[in-house]
């Protein structure tokens, strides 16, 4: 198991482990807690889709690891039950000095794929933690 870099406490709550970051890929593991589940008994889907954001940010991350990424737009395409442990894969489509193209699947154990989305990233630099408390966000230039 692989580090994501960064303490995210939601991604620790919901339980992912990070399998693969790298050369604009990612994988990660998940299996959902019966308190992750839908009222049809399998992963709700908005914690499939938080998988894919994950997969397809850990992959735009892949390559400037020191860097940060935001969520610009995400589409999510749904396709069958998501049950069971789950595996999903995020790919770097494109990349530019800012931006990220990207692309994340989730599978199920048969290899079944369960949803797929595409999701565009902005680079952003850290910003410094110091304990509990952070520095005020400053403005980022969107050129």
């Amino acid at each position: 198991m692989k580090s994501f870099g960064v303490e995210i406490p939601f991604v620790t709550h919901l339980g992912f482990t990070l399998h693969r970051m790298e050369g604009g890929e990612s994988e990660l593991h998940y299996e959902a807690k019966p308190e992750h589940f839908n009222s049809f008994d399998v992963t709700h889907g908005g914690a499939s889709m938080t998988l894919l954001d994950v997969a397809m940010a850990t992959a735009a991350r892949s390559e400037t690891p020191d860097m940060g990424v935001v969520t610009i737009e995400m589409k999510t395409s749904f396709m069958q039950p998501a049950k069971g442990p789950l595996v999903a894969k995020g790919r770097l489509i494109h990349r530019t000095a800012t931006l990220a193209f990207t692309e994340g699947s989730v599978y199920d154990t048969a290899g079944r794929i369960c949803s797929h989305a595409t999701g565009t990233f902005k680079y952003v630099k850290r910003l410094p933690v110091d304990g509990r408390n952070i520095n005020q966000l400053k403005s980022v230039s969107t050129d």
